[in-house]
């Protein structure tokens, strides 16, 4: 039995290192001379130090951030409430910038010219209601078969994890917020 070159991975959970996890595995393929595109859903924070970092990458590795548009100076940025989509009342803005991160990554992948395509934070985006499940698996089908693809955010559904070849789940054991720790420059953002 062979096993296709591209697969469906999919970084779940309510612990921390989702995001870190596929960093992490973009930056090994770009040291061998693969092509990784990041695409952040729900992100627009311009203070996220992987933004940065992936610039010495390139053109290996990109990130694109498809979340609302802040209006906020660079310097607030990370304390805008308004950047942030509220999971039970999510604003149209919300709503429009997750349809045209899915129109952008069906784009990205019927060119096909990623060795690795991440959907960071796509699974937040399902349960958030800002698209639909049957959205997500269109794109897993639409995958080249040579094409890696990695979905990550908390709370995979059934449907999504059947059709994944790889799933791994982040559990939380102990998080420095609860001792009030907030997130700190250079570690998690």
């Amino acid at each position: 039995m062979t096993t296709p070159k591209g697969l469906v991975q999919i970084y779940t959970g309510d612990g921390k290192g989702k995001t870190t996890a596929t960093l992490g595995l973009g930056l090994r393929a770009a040291g061998h001379g693969m092509k990784v595109l990041m695409v952040q859903f729900m992100k627009t924070v311009r203070y996220y130090g992987e933004l940065e970092s992936v610039k010495r990458l390139a053109p290996n590795f990109e990130i694109v951030q498809k979340g609302k548009p802040c209006s906020r100076p660079e310097a607030d940025c990370m304390e805008c409430e308004a950047c942030f989509v509220h999971p039970e009342k999510p604003q149209p803005e919300d709503i429009a910038a997750a349809r045209d991160a899915v129109e952008f990554c069906a784009d990205v992948l019927r060119k096909g010219e990623h060795d690795i395509v991440i959907l960071d934070e796509v699974l937040y985006a399902v349960k958030f209601g800002l698209i639909e499940c049957g959205d997500v698996v269109k794109l897993i089908k639409m995958k080249p078969p040579e094409m890696e693809l990695i979905l990550t955010g908390r709370d995979a559904p059934q449907e999504l994890i059947d059709l994944a070849d790889l799933v791994t789940e982040m559990r939380l054991i102990k998080h420095p917020y609860q001792q009030g720790i907030t997130a700190r420059k250079g570690v998690e953002y």
